[in-house]
C-alpha cells in the first residue's frame, strides 16, 4: 500500500510539547519510588521513547502485546495476549503507557492484570484519549491529548503496519 499524505491532527511541535509536560508531572509525581513502565505494544513504542528519555528519576521500561484490532480500523471487542511481561511486578509503582484509549476494554484488562499480578499502583498513561468510544470505564490518570471519534495514524500508531512513521498524528477518513 503506498503511502498517502495524512491530513494532520496533532502536529509534531505540540506533541514534543506535551510529551515534556507529561514526563515533568511523571518526575514529581514518582520522584521518591522507583517506576516501571510497561508500553503497549506496538503503538506505543515511539510516545514512550520519548517519554523514557524525558525522565530524570530512576525509571525501567518492558512491554506487552495486547490486540482487539486485527487489521481492521474498529475493535473486536476480544483482548488478546501476544506477549507478556518478561520481569516480576510484584510490589512495584507501574505505569502502563498507551497510544490511544478508546473503547477502554484494552486498558482495564491490562490494569486488573497487573493488579492480580501484584503490583504496588498501577496507573495509566495515554498519549490520546477517545473518551466518545468508551465501553468500559477505565481511570486515565495522565492523558496527552483528547480526541474526536476519529480513526487516527502516525506516531507509532497504524493502521494495518502503514503509517506508524509519520511524525505527527493525522486522521484517516473510513
Amino acid at each position: 500500500m503506498p503511502q498517502v499524505k495524512v491530513p494532520v491532527l496533532i502536529t509534531r511541535s505540540k506533541i514534543k510539547k506535551r510529551v515534556k509536560q507529561l514526563a515533568a508531572r511523571l518526575n514529581r509525581d514518582y520522584r521518591l519510588k522507583h517506576l516501571v513502565l510497561i508500553g503497549v505494544l506496538k503503538g506505543s513504542f515511539v510516545f514512550m521513547a520519548d517519554l523514557f528519555r524525558c525522565l530524570n528519576i530512576p525509571a525501567q521500561c518492558d512491554f506487552v502485546s495486547l490486540s482487539s484490532y486485527g487489521s481492521g480500523t474498529t475493535s473486536s471487542g476480544k483482548i488478546k495476549m501476544r506477549h507478556a511481561i518478561a520481569h516480576s511486578i510484584k510490589n512495584k509503582d507501574i505505569l502502563i503507557i498507551e497510544d490511544i484509549v478508546d473503547t477502554g476494554l484494552t486498558a482495564s484488562y491490562l490494569k486488573n492484570s497487573l493488579k492480580k499480578h501484584g503490583a504496588r499502583s498501577v496507573r495509566l498513561c495515554t498519549l490520546l484519549d477517545k473518551p466518545s468510544r468508551r465501553k468500559k470505564k477505565v481511570q486515565l490518570d495522565y492523558i496527552g491529548f483528547k480526541i474526536p471519534n476519529c480513526f487516527v495514524v502516525g506516531y507509532g500508531i497504524d493502521w494495518n503496519e502503514h503509517y506508524r512513521s509519520l511524525p505527527y498524528i493525522g486522521y484517516i477518513k473510513t
